[in-house]
């Protein structure tokens, strides 16, 4: 799937909430289904700086294309970072680098977030096209 359908596939699921406690719930369980990182990615060289809670990301590229994985010490953004990684893993790297991420703003995230969060929310996003980006130079 492109970033694009995985994005409508998202706005679909949350319009399927009628209040924010049903989405704050669903974001949770996104959390909890996220697969584990593997420990030796708990470093500090992978947190990612300007969130509130611990976010700790991996990034590798295999056979042309960019796969993440992540970590949080708190249920809401690991949630969070389980949304970002269902999007973006497994894309190329220029898709990655170029996708609008305006589908955040439609399911209404950074407007029901703290402030702190929320920009917690764009340095996970910010990460995520600096590692693409880095990728993609590698393949020019």
């Amino acid at each position: 799937m492109t970033v694009q359908d995985l994005q409508e596939e998202i706005r679909e699921e949350f319009a399927m909430f009628d209040d924010w406690d049903e989405r704050y719930q669903y974001i949770i369980d996104l959390g909890k289904s996220l697969p584990l990182i593997d420990p030796i990615y708990r470093t500090d060289d992978h947190i990612i700086k300007g969130c509130q809670s611990k976010v700790w990301l991996h990034a590798e590229a295999r056979e042309g294309r960019v796969w993440f994985t992540a970590d949080s010490d708190a249920i809401i953004t690991k949630g969070i970072i389980a949304i970002l990684i269902r999007v973006f893993s497994g894309q190329k790297p220029s898709d990655i680098v170029n996708a609008d991420t305006s589908f955040i703003d439609d399911i209404g995230l950074k407007e029901h977030l703290s402030p702190t969060r929320a920009n917690g929310l764009v340095s996970m996003v910010k990460q995520i096209k600096l590692y693409a980006l880095a990728y993609e130079t590698k393949q020019v």
